[in-house]
């Protein structure tokens, strides 16, 4: 058995089967989590790990050794899920953000809030919203770069991230009982 990533890489470069698995078992995991961050469920996240895999078995000798090879994998990852949402979705560009823009405050809420129950509420969101806040938040990706990669407007991107913030908001003061009381979240 392999132990060395630059080895097991070579394996996978060769089409060697047990480097292979021991690639994927040392990264699904961590990919998994990314695939649920832009899935709407579960079973979807599967998919897109399954299918995200074999794109990098099928490029891994473009590897250049440029950044981790994790983030390489993460990549791959996000750019899998990006075409599904592609293929699946439709974008419609809003002229002006402000109309879907409101502030309110935390107030702590977060930690509040478990891991899994803030998950289950991006997934909640609309496909395009999800992305977007993904994008955004997950990846730290500028409006310019999502726009480029996602094929729409920053403008677009900006009020997609609005739109998302404004649901997950509602969602917290549904599912948490909480309250707005002068634009602020209180509990």
């Amino acid at each position: 058995m392999i132990h060395n990533l630059d080895d097991i890489i070579k394996g996978c470069v060769s089409g060697k089967r047990e480097e292979q698995a021991q690639l994927y078992n040392m990264f699904a995991d961590r990919m998994y989590a990314v695939c649920l961050y832009y899935s709407k469920d579960q079973t979807e996240a599967e998919d897109l790990l399954h299918e995200g895999f074999i794109k990098v078995f099928k490029s891994i000798s473009q590897y250049r050794k440029e950044g981790s090879f994790e983030g390489w994998i993460r990549r791959i990852m996000i750019n899998t899920s990006l075409e599904k949402f592609r293929k699946h979705n439709q974008l419609y560009p809003v002229d002006n953000v402000y109309d879907y823009v409101e502030d309110i405050g935390y107030e702590d809420i977060i930690s509040k809030i478990s891991f899994d129950d803030l998950l289950q509420m991006i997934r909640e969101l609309p496909p395009q919203y999800r992305m977007v806040f993904n994008l955004y938040v997950m990846e730290d990706m500028p409006h310019k770069e999502i726009s480029k990669i996602m094929g729409i407007t920053e403008g677009t991107s900006k009020s997609n991230l609005s739109r998302a913030r404004n649901l997950l908001q509602e969602k917290v003061i549904n599912n948490f009982g909480l309250q707005r009381n002068k634009n602020k979240m209180v509990i």
